[in-house]
């Protein structure tokens, strides 16, 4: 599965639904990823089906997430 890194170290990864056999694929967040909210924050998110509309979500993620 695809994963992104930023000075060697994995900030987000892809998890294909097909490949696992689940309902829907997950996008996820390390720890090493710039999405610290509060207290608590989201790491993975689930995608049944990939719009424009969630192509731009997930670009903005990555774009803070590589800050």
């Amino acid at each position: 599965m695809p994963a992104y890194a930023k000075d060697d170290k994995v900030i987000c990864f892809f998890q294909n639904a097909g490949k696992f056999k689940a309902r829907y694929s997950t996008l996820g967040f390390s720890d090493k990823a710039n999405l610290d909210e509060g207290k608590m924050w989201p790491t993975s998110f689930a995608l049944k089906e990939m719009t424009a509309a969630e192509e731009a979500k997930i670009a903005a993620l990555v774009k803070k997430a590589v800050s």
